[in-house]
């Protein structure tokens, strides 16, 4: 079996949603002053590779603290949504195979562009594609850009028909590219998006990890 890393790391000053606090990390405490060392973390909860609960868009809608484990760890299916131009519209037609019951990866290529000004004009699903996911029974969709709506967006149209179907929506996912390659070669792929235990939450940064194993004989 074989890891692979789906995170960004979390720095000072990395790129973040427009209006979000800024990411700042530092020392609090050094082992040369204090004897041990322990690093100030501030930061929004939608920061780096994150997840999004439901209420994340509407109040009443569940928390992450209220989902299921299994939302955020699964066998997943890697969708090849790459060589679009920028801000393109991700329809239902590279969402017709999608298989029922998976995570589901979207794999822009987006994440190349992660720290430019271009990361900004990622591709984004329609709310025809986000309703299918829907409709075929998917709970948990990443995608390897900032947001799965165009950034920035006011009405959220995915976000909302996702997150009003109680789904988890992951964000700035990287490294999508060798997942695809693994799951052409035959591979399972299976993905963990596990986020920090925020009672509460809209939602968290989480460690993405994919989990390749051997093709089936």
């Amino acid at each position: 079996m074989r890891l692979i890393d789906l995170s960004v790391a979390l720095r000072t000053g990395m790129p973040v949603y427009p209006g979000d606090p800024e990411v700042d990390i530092r020392p609090a405490l050094t082992v040369a002053r204090d004897g041990v060392n322990v690093l100030q973390v501030h930061m929004g909860s939608q920061s780096g590779t994150h997840v999004d609960a439901p209420s994340h868009i509407e109040d009443g809608l569940p928390t992450l603290d209220q989902l299921p484990l299994n939302r955020f760890d699964g066998p997943a299916h890697v969708v090849d949504a790459r060589g679009l131009p920028p801000r393109a519209a991700i329809g239902t037609a590279l969402l017709a195979r999608v298989p029922a019951d998976r995570i589901v990866l979207i794999a822009t290529g987006w994440s190349a562009h992660w720290g430019t000004g271009a990361y900004h004009d990622h591709p984004y699903l329609t709310e025809a594609a986000a309703a299918l996911l829907v409709a075929r029974g998917i709970h948990t969709v990443g995608i390897d850009a900032l947001s799965v709506d165009p950034t920035p967006g006011d009405t959220l149209p995915a976000h909302r028909i996702l997150c009003g179907a109680d789904a988890v929506i992951a964000e700035n996912l990287t490294n999508l590219a060798e997942v695809l390659d693994a799951q052409q070669s035959g591979h399972d792929v299976h993905v963990s998006l596990f986020p920090l235990h925020l009672p509460g939450a809209d939602g968290a940064p989480v460690r993405a990890v994919a989990r390749i194993s051997e093709p089936k004989p």
